[in-house]
């Protein structure tokens, strides 16, 4: 291809005067190419190949095909590299380079476009009041958690006036997950914006109909009334839509998740990302006030947003029965519940990080929630009214087994020794927390020890004897004896004796 500055020349000297074939000498050039420059419109001179060879992708062309066409339908996360397509090619005999396989795959890219004419697509840019709305999505992420790789979900959310951002890392994706989730990013941002902008994720949306027209979860729009926000959906596959948490779930993967993570629990993990996120806003400058820093927005939004009176009661009720042990069975896990509700249907609040069972209005199991599989939680004071008729069960029972006892109940334990008559004593000691209370119990135990006996029967007694009125006092003749009907003084009478004893 001729530079400009030869093309110039050429069309100069031929205006001259200068034959072609003097030109064509001169330059050590075609006398084809001098034609083809003088004739160009305007010192054009541009090369365009109609048909372009491809010696070394010729025969593997198919092949290549089928390898983009695979890898374009797989999920973004999961999408094969340009270098990893073509040592792909290079294992089945290509012996084509690298940027050969790059420019395929570009050419490939532009022909499958519905109209290659467009281009790029175009959007047109939003602008955002202050306290006007918030963007909320869900990302998934590689960590480490005590030591083993774990895939955590990652709830993202985005004030879209001033970009404030806050992430929070949960097991699952469920609906008492995304419930948390606004509550603390309410309180990490001090206020709730008017309106929040949200995917089809089916903890919100039960039905997606044409254009913007939707049905929420009935348990998603308890909370957005509970904090007054109106919540948007997204068209469906149109990201940019919702482009602010979009770009931040790109962002954040990068310099918060990248290199791989490594905390001892998930709860660690959580409070780094919330460090993390301050530190992020007071260090980055605004996108388009470049004169102050995220926090600095955020803390002029703040006024606009609404007030965050209580978080959100946001747990997932299901309806489960208790087996004939006392547990139940949610979420590939058991939980033990109270004894007297075994045999009946309870219901389960799921929370994020705890379950409550409930008996009608009565609770009757609180226990963390265990995200694991095939494990058995106890609590072993729910099978203390069956622990009484069966003392035995002490020694095998599994709920039993590493029970942490209060301190005076584990010396009472030690002191009565083992065996089955040890065990009666104490279940008999045990069975009057149903009635005293666990703290009476403790109490009347320290007493019995620090006398030195270690006796049942002594800790039932000193219980006995508090449960006792306290003695009454002393009788005062003037202030706690009054009479009925106080006498009256009427000497008349008298007289009425005197007439009387005349009649007689």
């Amino acid at each position: 291809m001729l530079v400009v500055e030869t093309v110039v020349r050429i069309r100069r000297e031929h205006a001259n005067g200068k034959p072609i074939k003097a030109i064509a000498r001169d330059l050590r050039l075609s006398r084809k190419v001098v034609r083809k420059a003088i004739r160009a419109p305007e010192g054009a001179f541009d090369y365009h190949r109609s048909v372009q060879p491809l010696p070394r992708i010729g025969p593997f062309r198919d092949r290549l095909d089928i390898l983009l066409t695979e890898n374009e339908a797989r999920h973004r996360r999961d999408r094969l590299r340009m270098t990893r397509i073509h040592d792909l090619l290079l294992r089945e005999g290509f012996e084509g380079s690298y940027d050969a396989v790059r420019r395929y795959a570009r050419r490939w890219a532009d022909a499958r476009r519905k109209d290659p004419g467009d281009g790029v697509a175009a959007f047109i840019p939003l602008l955002f009041k202050p306290g006007e709305a918030y963007q909320f999505d869900w990302s998934h992420e590689d960590v480490e958690i005590a030591g083993k790789p774990m895939r955590v979900k990652v709830a993202q959310m985005r004030l879209c006036a001033s970009r404030a951002v806050y992430v929070r890392a949960y097991p699952r994706e469920t609906q008492e997950m995304v419930f948390d989730a606004h509550a603390r990013g309410f309180a990490f941002f001090g206020g709730v914006p008017l309106r929040g902008i949200y995917d089809n994720m089916k903890t919100a949306v039960t039905a997606v109909f044409v254009g913007k027209e939707r049905v929420f979860n009935r348990r998603f729009l308890v909370m957005a009334d509970h904090y007054m926000v109106e919540p948007t959906a997204c068209s469906p596959a149109a990201g940019w839509e919702k482009g602010q948490v979009e770009h931040q779930v790109q962002t954040i993967r990068g310099r918060f998740f990248q290199p791989r993570l490594r905390f001892a629990s998930l709860e660690e993990l959580n409070g780094w990302l919330e460090a993390e996120c301050r530190r992020w806003a007071a260090t980055h400058a605004h996108p388009e006030q470049k004169d102050m820093t995220v926090a600095e927005a955020l803390a002029l939004e703040r006024p606009a947003l609404q007030p965050m009176l209580a978080p959100f009661d946001g747990f997932h009720e299901t309806q489960h029965a208790v087996t004939g042990t006392c547990l139940i069975s949610f979420d590939r896990n058991r939980y033990s519940v109270a004894a007297r509700a075994v045999r009946r249907a309870v219901q389960v609040r799921a929370y994020a990080d705890r379950i409550i069972v409930r008996l009608g209005g009565e609770v009757v199991a609180e226990h963390p929630r265990c995200f694991g599989r095939d494990r058995t939680i106890y609590d072993p004071w729910h099978y203390l009214p069956v622990l009484v008729n069966k003392p035995g069960a002490l020694r095998n029972g599994a709920p039993f087994h590493g029970w942490d006892l209060p301190p005076a109940l584990a010396r009472l334990r030690r002191k009565l020794g083992s065996g089955d008559e040890a065990d009666r004593r104490f279940v008999r000691v045990l069975a009057a927390v149903s009635s005293d209370g666990l703290e009476a119990v403790e109490a009347a135990v320290r007493e019995a020890l620090d006398a030195g006996a270690a006796s049942d029967e002594v800790i039932l007694n000193i219980l006995s004897r508090r449960r006792e009125p306290p003695p009454a006092r002393p009788l005062d003749v003037v202030v706690d004896l009054k009479l009925n009907h106080p006498p009256i003084a009427d000497c008349a009478r008298y007289d009425t004796v005197r007439g009387l004893d005349a009649a007689a």
